[in-house]
């Protein structure tokens, strides 16, 4: 190679380590450490380049390098095989440049997004560059960034743990994304945007990230300030338990800044809104179960954020929730419509007990009809568990319920020997027809599913008033089920009460199709935030949330902070 050529490379190296450091300044999102790293970075690819041959980067060293280091990864293999071993980093290029230097500027956000930095081990791969020698070591660190992009893009894309491997009622299918692809969609266009729209693009996303970092702030503060003692407070109470009401209300932007000693009207306005905010009954007396939610710790909400967030990577489909979807969130025993990112309803809800075969499970689905004059069908489990053991005793209870056989016809009560027959081989299958008093109340939301989990209407009204809402086998009852139904069906009629109560009226079990499917989320979160950017935390009321935090935790995932 002439001695011009070798100048004009050194030229362009110095050229790339001033832009470097241009962007660098300009975005303040790199540490000085990666800036200068990745310029020597580039110094030394380019002095590979120029010791080597012409055609070094696609030798039959390097090709058998990159087939050596990526055998154990079949995506790896078949992507590479594919392109010829072609290099995606390890060009000697502007775009090449470009590629490694968004990479490493991803690595360096990880922690923002509540993934553990020690995972992708940034100065490992940093090294495995910097020591490249000789066109094989290229190839195997062409393989090593190919090997941390997709582990990057996987974690920060659809979640760092597999949900169903923590908690097994999980059932939530995760929309991961083909590695092949995408290593060939990195390659179409520019490097830092592909990084940027990694994480998912959700409103909900981006304000709960707000929200971690607020939250880190305060933790590292040193939190709220002192827990409130008293095991419960009312308007007029003095004395210490009041003062430590008092600051942690206004640490946490309930009421102003006060020197009150006494429980006056400004502390009841204050607890009256941190119960609105956190799923209590808001009669502005700190009772139990609010002052038991105003002590959880600054840290203990930040691990609910970074759950959250978690989960709704979980949810990160390619083409987003739905622009009409209905949420229901099982800490927040509620089901909600939302169009385009605002409710359009909201209902009070009833969710599956805490025992073991009746908690609500998590997955998504879509709502394909609605049964109004439903027939309840008893599931399997509730008829030999619950009924069989009644019937023996006495074969007329149970009378508002059908007995069929598998012909689908009904059997005479005094017919059947019920003392016969044990959970395995009881032969019948159990019926409610329709009715005000069925346990399906007057109409059922279907999604169907390998769960039969469905929303229902219930005839026991009373349990919505109740602050827990645990008492269901697994599905999902509706304080306001007519009105929930107005709204499904206001896509797709004129007069959508008229329409729903012409067919309730007459009594007969009818299924109305919906044009338009609409996608349901059965999710768990015990941090949510609002349209105005306001998170509401709820209790943990399967504690699967305290699992996948341990799981987080075992993966390295930590808060880096004092608790407080």
């Amino acid at each position: 190679m002439h001695d011009h050529n070798r100048a004009g490379s050194f030229d362009r190296v110095f050229s790339n380590r001033q832009k470097d450091a241009q962007v660098k300044a300009e975005t303040q999102k790199t540490s000085a450490t990666v800036v200068i790293a990745l310029a020597f970075l580039t110094l030394v690819l380019s002095l590979l380049y120029l010791l080597s041959q012409p055609a070094a980067a696609q030798s039959m060293a390097y090709k058998q390098a990159i087939a050596e280091a990526a055998a154990k990864d079949r995506d790896l293999a078949g992507f590479y095989q594919s392109t010829g071993y072609s290099p995606v980093w390890t060009r000697d290029d502007a775009i090449g440049q470009a590629r490694r230097q968004a990479l490493f500027r991803a690595l360096e956000t990880v922690e923002m997004h509540g993934l553990p930095a020690a995972r992708y081990d940034t100065q490992t791969l940093m090294t495995t560059l910097q020591d490249a020698r000789n066109t094989r070591d290229l190839g195997f660190a062409e393989v090593a960034m190919s090997k941390m992009f997709l582990r990057l893009s996987r974690d920060m894309q659809t979640g760092l743990l597999t949900p169903g491997d923590v908690v097994s009622n999980i059932k939530r299918e995760v929309p991961y994304r083909d590695r092949q692809a995408s290593l060939a969609k990195f390659q179409t266009g520019d490097p830092f945007d592909y990084f940027r729209t990694l994480a998912p693009q959700s409103n909900e996303y981006a304000r709960l990230m707000k929200a971690k970092l607020q939250l880190e702030t305060r933790v590292a503060e040193g939190g709220w300030g002192e827990k409130v003692s008293a095991k419960s407070l009312k308007p007029g109470a003095t004395g210490p338990s009041v003062v430590a009401l008092r600051n942690r209300l206004v640490r946490k932007g309930f009421m102003p800044r006060s020197v009150t000693q006494s429980y006056d009207r400004g502390i009841e306005a204050a607890v009256r809104s941190f119960q609105e905010q956190h799923g209590l009954e808001p009669d502005g007396i700190a009772n139990k179960a609010t002052l038991q939610a105003i002590n959880v710790s600054a840290a203990d909400r930040l691990k609910s954020v970074i759950v959250a967030m978690e989960r709704e990577r979980w949810l990160n489909f390619p083409g987003g929730k739905g622009e009409r979807h209905i949420l229901v969130n099982l800490t927040d025993f509620s089901a909600r419509i939302m169009d385009n990112d605002h409710e359009t309803f909201r209902t009070r809800a009833v969710i599956g007990m805490h025992k073991d075969g009746r908690r609500s499970p998590e997955f998504s689905d879509e709502m394909e009809h609605m049964v109004i004059n439903p027939t309840w069908h008893v599931p399997r489990s509730i008829a030999v568990k619950e009924y069989l053991p009644k019937l023996r005793a006495n074969p007329n209870a149970l009378g508002h319920l059908r007995v069929v056989n598998s012909k689908g016809q009904t059997v005479s009560r005094g017919s059947a020997n019920f003392a016969a027959y044990s959970a395995r081989t009881f032969p019948f299958a159990l019926k409610q027809p329709p009715s005000p008093r069925n346990a399906l109340g007057l109409v059922k939301f279907m999604f169907p599913n390998k769960y039969n989990i469905y929303l229902h209407d219930t005839p026991h009204k009373d349990l919505f008033s109740r602050e827990v809402r645990a008492y269901s086998h697994g599905c999902i009852r509706l304080a306001d089920p007519f009105d929930f139904a107005y709204e499904i069906l206001s896509k797709q009629e004129a007069d959508p009460k008229a329409a729903f109560h012409n067919t309730l009226d007459t009594g007969k079990e009818t299924y109305v199709h919906l044009d338009t499917h609409v996608p349901v989320h059965i999710i768990y979160r015990t941090a949510v935030s609002d349209a105005k950017g306001v998170v509401r935390f709820r209790s943990d009321v399967y504690g699967r949330d305290a699992k996948i935090w341990s799981a987080l935790e075992r993966a390295g995932v930590s808060l880096n902070a004092v608790q407080g």
